[in-house]
């Protein structure tokens, strides 16, 4: 029996497209609203798979994800998002509702297909190994903060804040008169839970450094090798920015790190370097723990572009930690350039698995030892 494959879009062209392509290997419903898709649903016409456009007119296709998977009924249903937003929250606020995978327009049908198929056999890989093993060994509970830990960051951040205001007055104005542009830099992050937040920093790079970031992968002290495809796996080409072969297309995936942290970056001003080595960039993150994005001790909180990267596999756990100031990865392996990707994940994971109250103290502690420590190239 072909597998149901639900498609919600009101582009004609594209649901012409799909159709044509998926036809004959599944069985489609096609609906050009979210309010002909729920109905189809509720007819006990259950689909394996829905595709959902993000963007329907005035409907918006999250509402679809949050009515999915909020009824248990329908919990199985894998979803997949069609989506011209290519912003990295807007593809985290997906995934984080549930969505299983993103798919960015204009798409190739054939890549298309492929994530399909692959989606569709890991669900069902998935629902055979429910039956095999109990998986609630293997869940973590709910990102949560402790009415001490919260009253201990409450407390702290606002004694260093009083302590520190000419600190913060010095260096807003050295840095005004270092460059242009502001003392402040408000980016945004990922923290427990996938909540996104704005992260106050001092500033330390030029303006605009944030649109130079594409043309810095070879500073990137987390870089993987790029592999090379031989001819024969050059099959059937796929569009990603350019045609390639799907394994090229996997391998240019692959090839990217999950984290990016730079050597040598020339985006960095005279006085960053300074406020870097001695951590005095960080001090603003203090408003950010008394406002309740973060805590003291915790996971560094990403930028969208990485933690869209840790979404899928036993990575993601580092989200159920609390985001912070200082944590373990910082203390045990700050300033190693040789630290590669998967010690930077197991040391995030571990402090997400084993954190607690005096395990919180000893790292606050050795924290002060490692603030002035460089960064080695």
């Amino acid at each position: 029996m072909k597998k149901k494959i639900l498609i919600v879009d009101d582009n004609q062209m594209v649901l012409g497209l799909l159709n044509h392509k998926l036809k004959d290997d599944y069985d489609l419903r096609l609906a050009p609203t979210l309010k002909i898709a729920r109905l189809l649903i509720k007819n006990d016409d259950v689909p394996d798979l829905v595709i959902v456009d993000l963007n329907l007119g005035e409907e918006h296709g999250l509402t679809l994800i949050k009515y999915l998977k909020k009824n248990p009924k329908y919990t199985d249903i894998a979803i997949l998002v069609l989506s011209g937003d290519e912003k990295s929250e807007t593809r985290i606020e997906c995934l984080s509702a549930g969505a299983d995978d993103y798919v960015g327009k204009p798409f190739h049908p054939e890549e298309l297909k492929l994530r399909i198929d692959k989606l569709l056999n890991s669900k069902e890989d998935t629902k055979a190994l429910e039956e095999i093993e109990n998986l609630e060994d293997f869940t973590f509970p709910e990102p949560k903060m402790s009415f001490r830990k919260r009253a201990f960051d409450v407390v702290l951040s606002l004694t260093a804040i009083l302590i520190l205001l000419p600190v913060f007055i010095t260096v807003g104005v050295l840095i005004k008169l270092d460059s242009k542009g502001p003392f402040l830099y408000l980016s945004k992050r990922v923290g427990a839970g996938y909540k996104i937040f704005n992260l106050y920093k001092f500033r330390t790079m030029k303006v605009n450094a944030d649109k130079e970031i594409s043309k810095m992968d070879d500073f990137n002290m987390y870089k993987k090798d790029e592999l090379e495809v031989s001819e024969n796996d050059k099959q059937e080409l796929i569009y990603d920015g350019g045609w390639m072969s799907e394994q090229a297309l996997q391998t240019k995936k692959e090839s990217k790190a999950a984290f990016m942290k730079f050597q040598n970056d020339p985006r960095i001003t005279r006085l960053g370097t300074f406020l870097r080595n001695s951590s005095l960039d960080e001090l603003p993150q203090l408003f950010n723990i008394l406002k309740g994005d973060m805590s003291i001790v915790g996971n560094r909180p990403l930028p969208p572009y990485e933690a869209e990267k840790l979404t899928k596999d036993e990575s993601a756990a580092r989200f159920l930690a609390p985001a912070g100031l200082t944590g373990l990865w910082q203390v045990t392996k700050r300033g190693q350039a040789a630290l590669s990707e998967k010690e930077r994940m197991d040391l995030d994971n571990t402090y997400a698995q084993e954190h607690n109250w005096l395990y919180d103290i000893k790292l606050i502690l050795k924290t002060f030892p490692a603030v002035f420590q460089s960064e080695k190239m």
